[in-house]
């Protein structure tokens, strides 16, 4: 494939915001959709209106010679039918009409339910789409099923790319301490039982949570750094062994709240502050698919998420704005 011309969409979203520079400054000729947010990028052109348009989609996709689909609207049912059913549906039509060389899109292990219900261990891309509850999840399993039928239908040349919970900025730390911001689930406050739990969030006092079963065993989890999934795009586009598949794409291995707990608390001279959930299954995610095909290689693993958060906090640098916290 002779990739030059690269169309991409929820490009003001926190992987967007990343995956756009990196595109231009490999020399990939850009264009980005906008819709409610302005947003302009040094390099890359603009194209406004709504996915769920066709006619929009038409003129967005013309001259493409690929497609990087990661617009989505999160918890949102008012929007999410728009955005990733018809949204999807429209780019892969038009897609297939003007003949796009490849169509990746961004999808979430969301799709395979993760710590929802029980998995045999690790994760693969054989997993069936069991989204776990909510309307982002059920969009991920939608749009794969969508892209993989164009695929086998069409012969449309797609790559399904499916990231584990994105963290960039200072999210790692946010996500494990007890105060302001929080960064996805669980929200360690509205798990406090205890008297000493309360007490670190009456008090303003810094704590560091760890989120542990009934038992005691500390949940096992896997997430991925913004810069990791961006190079999973960047070595994915034009690569002819990415046809017709989908890649898990995380960090180098799964985490354990009490390792990474502890290694946070120490970072900030904080308390571990266990807290126990009473629902959930750990989980991991197989990425030698992507390691052995794609030449994956993730460069962050949890520790060096919680270094990279710290630096980035110490630095002075505004957390950006999230429309959705996860």
């Amino acid at each position: 494939m002779n990739i030059k011309t690269v169309l991409v969409t929820g490009a003001s979203g926190k992987l967007g915001k990343a995956i756009v520079p990196a595109l231009v400054e490999a020399g990939y000729k850009v264009r980005v959709t906008q819709f409610q947010t302005p947003i302009k990028f040094k390099g890359a052109s603009t194209v406004t209106g709504s996915i769920s348009d066709p006619r929009f989609i038409s003129k967005a996709v013309k001259g493409m010679d690929a497609v990087c689909h990661l617009a989505t609207c999160k918890e949102d049912k008012d929007r999410f039918l728009d955005v990733s059913i018809k949204g999807t549906f429209h780019l892969l039509e038009q897609a297939r009409d003007q003949n796009v060389k490849q169509f990746l899109l961004a999808s979430g292990d969301a799709s395979i339910g993760i710590f929802y219900s029980p998995h045999p261990q690790p994760l693969d891309e054989n997993a069936p789409l069991a989204a776990y509850p909510g309307y982002y999840a059920f969009s991920k399993a939608m749009e794969e099923t969508m892209v993989n039928q164009y695929h086998l239908q069409y012969g449309l040349n797609t790559t399904i790319l499916r990231a584990s919970w994105i963290h960039g900025e200072d999210d790692t730390l946010a996500h494990m301490t007890l105060s302001q911001p929080d960064f996805g689930g669980p929200v360690w406050e509205e798990m406090a039982t205890t008297k000493r739990q309360h007490s670190f969030f009456a008090k303003k006092k810094e704590g560091v949570g760890c989120l542990v079963h009934s038992n005691g065993n500390p949940f096992v989890r896997h997430i991925v750094a913004l810069d990791d999934v961006v190079q999973s795009f960047l070595i994915s586009l034009g690569n002819p062994v990415a046809t017709g598949e989908t890649f898990n794409i995380a960090a180098a291995s799964p985490f354990s709240y009490d390792v990474l707990a502890e290694y946070v608390s120490q970072k900030l001279s904080a308390p571990v502050v266990p807290f126990v959930c009473k629902e959930g299954f750990d989980f991991a995610i197989d990425i030698n698919k992507a390691k052995s095909l794609l030449g994956y290689k993730p460069k962050f693993d949890v520790f060096q998420m919680i270094d990279a958060a710290m630096e980035y906090r110490n630095s002075g640098k505004k957390r950006s704005a999230l429309r959705y916290k996860g």
